[in-house]
């Protein structure tokens, strides 16, 4: 099966260079490619790593989507406008979505999305612990393909430092690797006000008990997310500077900003998960703060105290 990646950010871009290493003709679409054609690296987004031979650049999208996989390495709020952009082009292909997050306008996961844009379209979800830079030098990382169809999708993107499980669980792989990424903002705060790991630690627990209770409400596995997209990649998210939710969070914790054009998918995806628990029913006190942090209506003391002045109860 041919091969391409749309969207050539750090991730996108590592993907591409894992896919190539070993031979295989890889596309890699870039809305303008021509830096990195010249010097066969990403130097703005991934510098220091070279582009395989069989790893080609392209800036025309119909030649991109030939392909007959498809791997959707774009930001998750910019998803659904690409997608409509260019549905009539990607229909019939398989669709993986490599992208984290919960879609603010709408409060969709990816996979849904590529299902109302791109009925004809399969869709799948490659999520979980991994930089862009382990990646790209082939270190060892292990994700999670979730596809309810295309068994064979697995074998197809497996290389020798990517080991890939597979999942039915579409919903549970997919807001695993979007709602770590609030607990990781969260983790940021503390570590960058000064709270302390013990504070980190408590709530990469209790956020990890807010994933459950969120994911388990829409559908998912409790297996699903006690796997490699979800526990796997919070515990990863809220350790490591390597992070961006993580060093964003730092970043507003130190009362310092994060270089321009940095995306954090937990920005986003805090306010619509938090809008959507609203409306469930759903207790979510950590998403609930980091959103009145990011709003500017707590102080990051003032919602480190409501937090501690929660009731008393049972683990």
């Amino acid at each position: 099966m041919s091969i391409s990646v749309m969207g050539a950010g750090a991730f996108g871009t590592a993907l591409g260079i894992s896919l190539a290493r070993d031979g295989r003709p890889i596309t890699l679409w870039a809305r303008d490619p021509s830096d990195m054609q010249a010097t066969r690296q990403n130097e703005r987004r991934l510098p220091g790593f070279a582009f395989p031979q069989s790893l080609s650049l392209t800036g025309d999208f119909l030649a991109a989507a030939a392909a007959d996989v498809i791997l959707l390495a774009v930001p998750m709020q910019r998803l659904s406008e690409f997608l409509v952009a260019h549905q009539h082009a990607l229909e019939g292909k398989t669709l993986v979505a490599c992208c984290k997050g919960v879609d603010l306008e709408t409060g969709l996961g990816p996979a849904e999305i590529i299902r109302r844009t791109c009925p004809s379209a399969t869709p799948a979800i490659l999520s979980g612990p991994s930089f862009a830079v382990d990646i790209a030098a082939g270190l060892p990382t292990a994700l999670t393909l979730a596809v309810a169809k295309d068994q064979s999708l697995q074998s197809t993107l497996s290389t020798e430092n990517l080991r890939l499980y597979r999942s039915a669980d579409l919903i549970g792989v997919e807001l695993g690797g979007a709602l770590k990424n609030v607990v990781a903002i969260a983790c940021g705060i503390a570590i960058g006000a000064g709270l302390g790991e013990s504070a980190r630690a408590a709530l990469v627990t209790r956020g990890y008990a807010e994933m459950q209770r969120f994911a388990l409400a829409r559908g998912a596995r409790a297996e699903t997310l006690a796997g490699l997209s979800g526990f796997g990649d919070l515990v990863l998210t809220c350790t490591s500077e390597k992070s961006r939710n993580f060093a964003f969070g730092l970043a507003l914790g130190q009362a310092r900003d994060l270089p321009k054009g940095t995306t954090v998918e937990g920005r986003a995806t805090a306010k619509a998960v938090s809008n959507q628990a609203k409306k469930d029913g759903l207790d979510m006190p950590i998403a609930d703060m980091v959103v009145a942090v990011l709003d500017n209506h707590l102080t990051i003391k003032e919602a480190a105290e409501l937090l501690l002045a929660r009731p008393l109860k049972e683990e």
